[in-house]
This record gives C-alpha cells, structure tokens and sequence, in this order.
C-alpha cells in the first residue's frame, strides 16, 4: 500500500506544472486525514497551487465513500449551526466533496461491473449510467464517443415520468 501512496506523490509532483499550465484546479474526494503523511501534504499542496484554477476541476477520489460522504455533510451541516428543517437537497450538497460543481449527467462504469460501487452516491440520483465489459487500462477513445452516442441518444427525465 505504501508503494501506492509513493505513486500518488510523484504523480502530484511530476503533474502539478501541467495543471498550473492548463488551469486545472485538483480537488480530493475522500477522507484524506486517513492517508500517509506525504500524500495529505503533497495533495494539500497541489489543491492550494490550483485553487485559483478554474478551467477543469479534476476530482481525485481517495480514502473515498460515498455513505460516509453523506454522513460527513450531514454533520457539517449541523454542526454550522443549521436545523433539520433547513435541510435540503440543496443545503446538503453545499457540504459534500463536490459543493460548487454540477451533478454528474453521465457515469461510465468499466470491467463488466454493474454496480455504483459507493461512488457519488448523492450526486448521481439522476445521473445516467453507462456499463461497458471495457477494463479501464484498455477503455479508448472511440469506447468513450461510443458512451457519449449512447447517452445523447437517451431521454432525461430527471425523476419525472
């Protein structure tokens, strides 16, 4: 696992300069206080450098849960002093990982698996879903225009009938 975490930071170092050149801003998803000392600076880091960024948010899931994200919001929002009534689809989301950025339309899920796999468990209520046998080393661009046909295609209801 240590090893993992050693990736993770050389790839922060090595990448951080492309991000600053592209405007990037890096966000985590995730309980980053339960990784290794050098992966929470260096991702500390890199989110301070590109915080400014408003190009792309590249949203990087580590140490993440999509349960316990909603659990965290929850007591965020609480703890800021709100009541249960001010509770809404609205006010919660301005406590999870991804507050400020869109819902996701589309979620392409490789290897086969259908399932979401704890993953953005709030944020994808009306997200659609793609599932391809695809494993991700191998997913390619024409794979990705194909999701995308694919989605344009479908009619979006976002809940309705």
């Amino acid at each position: 696992m240590r090893f993992l975490f050693e990736l993770l930071v050389d790839f922060i170092t090595k990448e951080l300069p492309n991000l600053e050149r592209q405007g990037i801003r890096l966000r985590v998803l995730g309980d980053v206080d339960g990784l290794p000392f050098a992966a929470r600076k260096t991702l500390a880091y890199a989110c301070s450098r590109t915080a400014k960024y408003a190009s792309m948010d590249l949203n990087l899931a580590l140490n993440y849960s999509g349960r316990e994200e909603i659990i965290r919001a929850c007591r965020l929002f609480l703890e800021a002093g709100n009541t249960a009534e001010a509770l809404t689809s609205e006010t919660l989301s301005a406590y999870l990982y991804t507050a400020g950025q869109p819902d996701p339309e589309l979620v392409i899920r490789t290897s086969g698996e259908i399932r979401t796999s704890n993953f953005l468990l709030f944020q994808t209520a009306y997200s659609e879903f793609y599932f391809t046998n695809t494993l991700w080393p191998d997913f390619t661009p024409a794979d990705l225009h194909k999701a995308i046909a694919d989605f344009t295609a479908r009619s979006r209801r976002f809940g309705g009938l």
